[in-house]
């Protein structure tokens, strides 16, 4: 989904009480009619995911939305190591990217996030002084603990790569973060503090206090929300969230070896902005 003529984007350092974070913006087409800030995933999908965060940020742009990118503390080409990165940093960091573009547009802001990048953008929906305007939440992650789970049995799996054994299994590895022991995995230095905040962070007890659009990617169509999903946007409706679900077809681009597109989740995205301003 190019968008060939489409005026480049703005790059820039944002200063942060933490440090310089990397911003690309995407000035609204035309009439603004909303802002937006991109929380992007978790460690190598982040860098898998880059294409389409650029896609979905020209193709919001086009229909007039201001939009974001911010390169969370330690990644990307923000200041700052991944190893000394945390979780209230990275909700910090989302903080000072949501006053920029609001100051810049002149109004409230939402967030699109995507994997952890989603469970980040609903903590700081829970928590921030002014929730945000709505949130789009593409493939969310909803519970820290099983992804950080997921992402251990990384290093364990490499060390069998490897030819060794492994380290003694998942609790092994956490056992050595609850002692301040940070972990190398896949390439990316874990410390303790980032493990421990994703470690928690759980959306079903988390209240966004705002309308959320969830974008649910699937390999065939038709298929539902898994049960967890459906149990978070359940509790999320319960506490007085609007919650419009919405599951689309295409291939798992963040954790794809090579660079692919999904339009049809872009399509989605813009497609509930439009029903959203009916």
């Amino acid at each position: 989904m190019d968008l060939p003529g489409h005026a480049p984007a703005d790059a820039f350092f944002l200063d942060t009480p933490d440090g310089q974070r990397f911003c690309l913006y995407h000035a609204p087409v035309g009439e603004c009619r909303g802002a937006l800030v991109y929380v992007h995933p978790f460690a190598e999908e982040m860098n898998r995911s880059r294409r389409m965060a650029a896609l979905g940020a020209r193709a919001l742009a086009a229909q007039g939305y201001g939009v974001l990118l911010l390169d969370l503390h330690g990644c990307g080409d923000s200041a700052g190591d991944f190893g000394d990165a945390s979780w209230d940093g990275w909700l910090r960091d989302i903080t000072a990217g949501r006053a920029w573009i609001e100051e810049r547009l002149g109004r409230t802001a939402g967030l699109m996030g995507l994997r952890v990048g989603a469970l980040l953008a609903v903590a700081h929906a829970q928590t921030a002084a002014v929730p945000p305007e709505r949130l789009l939440l593409w493939q969310p992650v909803t519970n820290g603990s099983g992804y950080l789970n997921g992402f251990l049995r990384l290093r364990l799996a490499g060390e069998l790569l490897a030819g060794g054994s492994d380290s003694g299994g998942t609790e092994v590895l956490r056992e050595a973060l609850a002692a301040g022991e940070s972990l190398e995995i896949a390439g990316y230095q874990l410390n303790p503090q980032l493990a421990a905040g994703l470690d928690a962070a759980d959306a079903r007890a988390l209240g966004p206090r705002c309308p959320i659009s969830w974008f649910e990617v699937t390999a065939t169509a038709g298929r539902p929300l898994p049960p967890a999903a459906v149990r978070v946007a359940d509790t999320w409706r319960l506490q007085g969230s609007r919650v419009d679900v919405h599951t689309v077809q295409g291939p798992q681009f963040w954790t794809a070896p090579e660079t692919v597109d999904c339009p049809s989740l872009l399509e989605a995205t813009l497609a509930s902005l439009e029903t959203s301003h009916d």
